[in-house]
Formats: C-alpha cells, structure tokens, sequence
C-alpha cells in the first residue's frame, strides 16, 4: 500500500492536492472525479485495505472520526483543499480542518455539528418549524433510562452521531426503550442519544446541490430496505412522490440553507412521506454512500461525484444546472438472508437484460456473518417503466441472490 512517504511530491510539482479524508468503495468515484479535475488526490482513514486507497496517489493511515488526526494528515501532505467522504464523521471533521487552515469550500465547524448531529438537527429544526419527527435528547444514559417510562410508544432509538443505521433500534414499550438507549449509548463515540416518534409512511431521498443558497439541482429516489429496516439497501428514481412534494424539499431545502448560511455544495435529506407531507428525518453535506452519484449519473448524465469535489475545493460551481432523470433506475445493494459462505452471485434471467453496470467485490468462499449490514456488490439497472422499476426492485434480493456452497 502507498502512503505519504513514497516521494510522491517530486512526481506533483505544480499540482494541486486534494485531502479525501476516507476512501472506501463509495469514495472511488470522489477521488477519480478528483483526479480527473488534475488534483494529486489523497486518501486517509483507519483501514489500509479499503478499495478506494489503490486508486488516489497516496494514502495516509488516519482514522477520519478523529478530527485531529485528519488535520495533522492535511498539514503533512500540504493539501490545498479538502472533501469528506461517504460519512457524517468525515464531513465533521472536514469542516474542522478546513477552519483550521482556511481552506475554502465548507461551513464553518459548529455548523457542521448542527448538520450531522442528530440532537442538534432536531433542536434547529423544531425552533425553525421545519417538519421533523419530535424528539427528546439524552446525554446521560440514567436520565434517559428514568424517562423510558414516559415515551409515548412506539419510539426510535438513535446515537446522535451514527448512520446506516449503526446503534438505532425501535421500542414498543419501557423496557424495549431502556435496552435500546444502553444499546444506542454504548454506539454514540459523543455519548449522546435522541428518542424520537415513530413516523410511519414512505421513505425518500432528496439530494439537492446548493449554489449561493438556491437549489440548482435536485434528484429524488425511493429508498427501499431488506433485512435491516434501518439500512437502504436499494433506491430508485424517479420517485413516486410527485412534483408538489419536490417543490416543497427545494423550498425548504433553500430555507435551511439561508437559515445556516450554507456553502455551495451539496445537501442530502432523507424523509418520511406522511399523508402527502414530507418530514425531514436526515440532513447531510456529503456524499451518499454505496455508489449513490454513480446512480445520479446514470440517471440524470450530470457528473455529480465532479460537483462534489469543486464544491468541496472552492472552485466555480457556475455551470450547475437542473437535468430529469432519463428513465427508470435502480441502484441495488447485493445481500443476503443468511450465514454462510458464498459460492457465487446469481442473476435471474429476468433482469439480466436491465443491468446496465456493476461494482462487485466479492469473492468465493467469502463468509456471511451478519445479514443485517453485509454487501457483496452494487448493482445499476434500468427498466422500461416505472411499474417495473418498483416490481423488481422489491424482488431484487431474490433476482439477484447470493449461491452458498
């Protein structure tokens, strides 16, 4: 594995260098965009092994949670700007470093905070009328366990600090609350949890870019979920949600952007259709995971991964302009039901015709051992109408299954 003391800086002279401060398989179209745009592009997190490092110039080992850590890697390798990657702790510790050392093309630190804590989202959101669920914040797990007994159930358990679902779990009465909140801070690296409403309805992505505080472009999906309720395993767009709805995620979307004087770049929610309304569960100001701006890609031919990267590094976002989805897409995450070891993946013929790209990585003989967050590839495909899209997409765990030996 490369790392920073390769020599890489007498093959860079004159080149601007680019700090992607992870690099994961869902950083791969970052740092390809990154490089495209002629940055010498590094990469850092706390697994050496991850598929993104073999494709930046350099890797430094730094765990991107520790805010310090990154910026002691992006004063080393004299990055000139700086992008997170594919998670809430990255785009923290990004607007940290990037205040620290007045780089351009991120909010400012605490703004962050209020962006991707879920306590501190919640607080601005109800003191701004924004439609979100009702929650109550704990950062002491005794408080929290006192006040089990007056939850109006059922209620989600969340760390503040956690995506994918990691730590999160729904309780349908006072002892199932008390499990979730020890389970939930013993998850939170800030030791701080939220107990929220349960909302029932659809789930939705709403991914906008923010110019000068207007959406200058939108792309909206339907989440779909298998084993792991808390998990997208699949999405698919166009959404079924409508225009009105749309319009309504764009509004509030640039009125949250006026209210925390966001920078230009992007802003990622995820919602809960209730009775026609959307109510804002999720903000972000980085890349979704799992090969998601491939799946804008596909859909739409904007190069949203390149967006990403010149908003991250100051550089004219002027250019950016609204383009519609195409046609039907769906990008899938490839799971499984239950343990084992795999012999192959196997794709119906029924949707063999739809693929249109994969990225898989995974290997015979690998073992499954936790059916709740393992992923063997991503799959993009692309249908003829919308009913299909829907119809396989919610088989396309049984279309596209895992073989075990």
């Amino acid at each position: 594995m490369k790392s920073g003391s390769s020599g890489g800086a007498f093959s860079t002279r004159g080149k601007r260098r680019l700090l992607i401060a992870g690099g994961g398989h869902a950083d791969i179209p970052l740092i390809q965009a990154a490089k495209a745009l002629g940055f010498h592009v590094i990469t850092s997190g706390n697994r050496p092994d991850d598929m993104g490092h073999s494709y930046s110039d350099e890797y430094h080992r730094a765990d991107f949670s520790d805010r310090d850590a990154v910026l002691a890697v992006a004063r080393s390798s004299r990055a000139h700007a700086i992008c997170a990657c594919c998670n809430d702790f990255s785009a923290i510790s990004c607007a940290y470093v990037a205040e620290k050392l007045g780089l351009p093309g991120h909010d400012p630190y605490e703004t962050a905070l209020v962006v991707h804590h879920k306590d501190r989202y919640r607080q601005f959101a109800q003191d701004n009328g924004i439609a979100t669920p009702r929650a109550v914040a704990f950062a002491d797990i005794d408080e929290g366990l006192d006040a089990a007994e007056t939850f109006p159930f059922p209620v989600i358990v969340k760390p503040v600090d956690m995506s994918g679902g990691k730590g999160m779990g729904t309780a349908g009465d006072a002892a199932e609350a008390r499990t979730r909140l020890r389970e939930a801070f013993a998850t939170s690296k800030a030791g701080r949890v939220v107990v929220e409403e349960f909302i029932e309805g659809s789930r939705h992505g709403f991914s906008a870019f923010i110019r000068e505080g207007r959406v200058g472009f939108f792309f909206s999906d339907n989440e779909h979920y298998y084993k792991n309720a808390y998990l997208v395993s699949a999405a698919s767009t166009p959404s079924i949600v409508g225009e009105e709805v749309e319009q309504k995620l764009r509004r509030e979307s640039e009125r949250i952007a006026s209210l925390l004087s966001l920078k230009t770049g992007i802003f990622h929610v995820q919602y809960i259709l209730r009775d026609g309304e959307p109510v804002i569960i999720e903000i972000c100001r980085r890349s979704p995971g799992d090969l998601y701006t491939r799946f804008v890609e596909h859909a739409t031919g904007v190069p949203y991964p390149s967006w990403i990267v010149r908003a991250s590094a100051g550089m004219d976002c002027s250019d950016i302009a609204h383009i519609a989805p195409t046609g039907f897409f769906t990008r899938h995450c490839v799971m499984c039901s239950r343990e084992g070891t795999v012999e192959d993946v196997v794709f119906d013929e029924s949707v063999q015709g739809n693929v249109i790209d994969r990225f898989m990585w995974w290997k015979p003989n690998d073992r499954v051992e936790n059916v709740l967050t393992q992923k063997f590839g991503i799959v993009f495909l692309r249908f003829s109408c919308m009913d299909e899209m829907l119809d396989k997409t919610e088989r396309m765990q049984d279309l596209i299954r895992v073989k075990f030996s």
